[in-house]
């Protein structure tokens, strides 16, 4: 009987258990590669039967994993190459996180790309869009912050703060049209057809009308 230390010492990969180890292991001494090929392939398939879990997992993992419980040492003709030993364990690269401070905390760092988005925009109707967006956003994450009413020009100054003076929107057209509801639609030529929508109704009414007056003029008189 094999002690558990040499046991523990031969598991390279515990997700996987003794037994799968110590198949990787028979197939890696296989002397025909044709063999050792096909008995690849089979393990394969019984890890996936095992584990039901691993049947969703990228095959090449599965791959990966063979060939790292082999120590480096599988030989086989497989679909996908035997990954560089020098890159198992290697620590991954740090990631960068920004430094800057963010102007406004209840807006977040999101707010102010957004921003440098907007800014980069050469098309006027396209610029005033992104900051009408911005400023509903702004608007929703102020609440969450002080839930009290408070005026538009608030979310304006942010946004001139932020864009350094280089985003301008005006304040009447905010207030009168709503433009920083959330529920408000982004189009700024809604106003436009809204009006022209109204003027088409009333001549729709005023033909109505008039049809009915000279309709009016032909009724039959009862008879009794």
């Amino acid at each position: 009987m094999e002690p558990l230390e040499l046991d523990k010492q031969q598991l390279i990969l515990k997700e996987y258990g003794k037994n799968i180890q110590r198949l990787v292991d028979h197939i890696t001494a296989i002397e025909d590669k044709d063999k050792r090929t096909q008995s690849a392939y089979t393990a394969i398939e019984i890890i996936k039967q095992l584990n039901p879990s691993m049947k969703q997992e990228n095959d090449q993992k599965l791959w990966d994993d063979l060939y790292i419980m082999s120590d480096f040492k599988l030989e086989v003709d497989s679909p996908f190459p035997m990954p560089e030993k020098e890159l198992l364990g290697k620590k991954p690269l740090p990631i960068g996180y920004p430094t800057s401070e963010i102007k406004f905390k209840h807006y977040g760092r999101n707010i102010e790309k957004l921003i440098e988005g907007a800014i980069k925009l050469e098309d006027d109707e396209e610029q005033e869009a992104a900051i009408i967006f911005i400023g509903q956003l702004m608007r929703s994450f102020h609440s969450t912050w002080n839930r009290e009413n408070f005026d538009d020009a608030i979310i304006l100054d942010d946004i001139k703060t932020l864009s350094k003076g280089k985003l301008h929107i005006d304040l009447e057209k905010v207030k009168e049209n709503g433009l920083f509801e959330s529920n408000t639609h982004r189009d700024f030529k809604v106003p436009i057809q809204e009006e022209k929508r109204t003027s088409k109704n009333k001549r729709s009414n005023h033909s109505n009308n008039n049809k009915r007056r000279s309709n009016g003029g032909h009724n039959k008189k009862r008879r009794n």
